[in-house]
């Protein structure tokens, strides 16, 4: 019954679905104080505001953002395809592909939580395919949903433990794209303290470890969201991680900061993980 009302609220415009999203933003973010404080806190400490003015003026349009964010997903999800991808105006960057499909080494994709993260695997599998890491729902109800969401031609699933890392080291040794939410807390142990916006960030290591281990090419990718319902652009960059990995992810957010997702609890501590060596 939730996937039958997901498809009808899909087929609505695009441009009602980001405004429906953008006042649930709104919602979410009054009827939870919790919420509303870590996005102010994450925001404020990024750093990117250049007065009180311009925080407030950025705080609002991420609040928007964030819920244009969890209705869109669906309409990507459960859209038909052909649609979707009408939906993105312009693809910038595609080059970087074609030159990494020709070295044969595979490709990593780099989608943070910034723009439209979900319609960026779904324009690159509508020609090629590849395989996505994902962390299973900690809800059951929802995992059917996830999985009929996702579940698209070209794209397959590959879940966070060492069944989907092998998949995913598979995919990359037959010259395939994975894709990987770089800024997605890892679990105790797959991850190492990082700076990210000033701030300690417990930063997953798979990525060096895949692109080390493989040759594969990192590409930072991201789908631009633009303003009132008229779709997205795609822009894909190659990425140097040797710096850091969020070095990376902060340079790409910089582009269009009110589209990330401030909301997401990135300064968590993984249970069991030790204590911050940074701080």
């Amino acid at each position: 019954m939730l996937i039958r009302l997901l498809r009808l609220f899909a087929h609505l415009p695009l441009s009602v679905i980001q405004l429906v999203g953008s006042i649930a933003g709104w919602l979410t973010y009054w009827a939870s104080p919790g919420y509303a404080a870590r996005l102010s806190e994450n925001l404020r400490g990024s750093a990117l505001s250049v007065d009180e003015h311009d925080f407030r003026r950025l705080l609002h349009a991420s609040i928007g953002e964030a819920g244009k964010g969890v209705t869109e997903t669906f309409a990507v999800w459960f859209r038909d395809q052909e649609t979707v991808l009408q939906w993105v105006r312009e693809c910038r960057g595609w080059h970087y592909v074609e030159a990494a499909l020709a070295k044969k080494k595979g490709i990593i994709f780099l989608t943070p939580h910034l723009g439209c993260f979900e319609i960026t695997a779904l324009y690159y599998a509508s020609r090629h395919p590849m395989s996505v890491l994902y962390r299973p729902p900690r809800k059951s109800w929802l995992a059917p949903v996830i999985d009929a969401g996702r579940s698209r031609k070209n794209i397959q699933l590959a879940p966070t433990n060492m069944q989907g890392v092998r998949s995913l080291l598979k995919a990359l040794k037959q010259g395939e794209a994975i894709g990987i939410l770089p800024d997605q807390v890892p679990a105790n142990g797959e991850g190492e303290w990082e700076e990210f916006f000033a701030r300690p960030a417990y930063t997953m290591t798979l990525v060096k470890k895949l692109a080390q281990s493989t040759g594969a090419t990192v590409l930072m990718a991201f789908g631009e969201r633009l303003p009132h319902g008229k779709g997205y652009i795609i822009h894909i960059e190659p990425e140097d991680i040797s710096s850091g990995l969020n070095a990376a992810i902060e340079r790409v957010i910089r582009t269009r900061p009110e589209q990330y997702l401030w909301g997401y609890n990135r300064y968590k501590t993984p249970r069991g993980a030790s204590v911050n060596p940074l701080q």
